[in-house]
């Protein structure tokens, strides 16, 4: 009895410590990033007076200027480790977004606009609009997260959909939009049920606990050419119609675990309706690896909950193969990129 007993717990033993190492493994290694090398562009060393520029920064925090007027979406730099997301409470990392700021050479902002308000995309930006003194502007759900950080009203403004605003030479038109559904039925509930805030959120808090609010798309013009920044790979079919861009930001994190219906109609009331001649994936890097260095590929186990990074590769490679008059580009870390002369 005594060696049946001892055999069973050195089983049960071996068993834990193979789903320990499983989960280390799962939150410790990344993919491979669903992009194509030869996409990259380098940096622009010598802008020249009126170019408008793009840095991205991960995930779909970009910054767009034109030498008189900068803004920026979501303003994320903090990049919480994974444990940290699955079993603790998450608030913006001040040391990392004072360096993420200073990476992009930006002191001043007329804007911050998180295009949605999961962490990834709206939990530092208050921060981001309190150093440089930038509108957070945004969903109610923004706007409550503002608040909890105790960023004032002056500095918050809640978008509308459809209602263009000017910064300067650019105007920005919001299109309300939907996220893509998670794959996973408990991550779905947790990421997409809770639509939004009705009090402020103080951090810190669960990564759950900042909701999906409203979605948005963003539309800009300036007299130097027209783009649109997609967050999430989500669509709300003819929300584009009679619109144009020349260069789509397209998030493609999680078009993976999407159906190859669900991914061609992506590419069709996105790419196609807007007529674009330029796609420069965002969104698919790591959003637990570091904020310096190469971008990583999502975790593992980000891979096995949110999308099939293969799956994304695979659409995006075809898609580059079979419009050759569309030019794919992926954007270096933190340095000037020439959007339009």
């Amino acid at each position: 009895m005594n060696k049946r007993v001892r055999l069973v717990g050195i089983l049960v033993l071996v068993c834990v410590a193979a789903v320990l190492l499983l989960f280390t493994y799962a939150l410790n290694h990344h993919t491979a990033l669903p992009v194509n090398p030869d996409w990259a562009v380098p940096g622009e060393p010598d802008v020249s007076a009126g170019a408008v520029t793009v840095r991205y920064s991960g995930t779909a925090t970009l910054l767009f200027s034109d030498g008189e007027t900068a803004w920026m979406t979501d303003g994320w730099f903090s990049r919480p480790a994974p444990l940290q997301l699955v079993l603790g409470k998450i608030e913006p990392d001040l040391s990392a977004i004072e360096w993420g700021l200073a990476a992009n050479d930006v002191d001043t902002l007329a804007a911050v606009v998180p295009l949605h308000s999961h962490y990834d995309h709206a939990m530092d930006a208050p921060e981001v609009a309190r150093r440089t003194g930038a509108v957070l502007m945004g969903s109610d759900t923004t706007a409550y997260i503002g608040r909890g950080w105790g960023l004032p009203e002056s500095q918050i403004q809640v978008l509308v959909d459809r209602e263009p605003f000017h910064l300067g030479r650019f105007e920005i038109t919001p299109i309300e939009s939907r996220h893509f559904a998670f794959p996973d039925p408990m991550v779905r509930e947790r990421g997409l049920g809770s639509l939004g805030l009705d009090a402020p959120l103080v951090p810190p808090v669960a990564a759950f606990d900042y909701p999906v609010g409203k979605v948005y798309l963003l539309h800009v013009s300036h007299p130097a050419g027209s783009w649109l920044i997609v967050g999430s790979a989500g669509y709300v079919p003819d929300a584009l119609r009679g619109l144009e861009a020349e260069t789509v930001f397209l998030g493609v994190g999680g078009l993976g675990s999407q159906s190859p219906a669900y991914r061609e109609g992506y590419w069709r009331e996105i790419i196609e309706t807007v007529a674009a001649s330029r796609v420069v994936p965002i969104h698919y890097d790591s959003l637990t690896g570091p904020l310096r260095g190469p971008f990583l590929g999502p975790v593992t186990a980000v891979a096995w909950v949110s999308g099939d990074e293969e799956e994304t590769r695979a659409f995006l490679y075809d898609k580059a193969a079979a419009n050759p008059e569309i030019q794919f580009m992926t954007l270096p870390r933190f340095e000037p990129v020439l959007l339009f002369p």
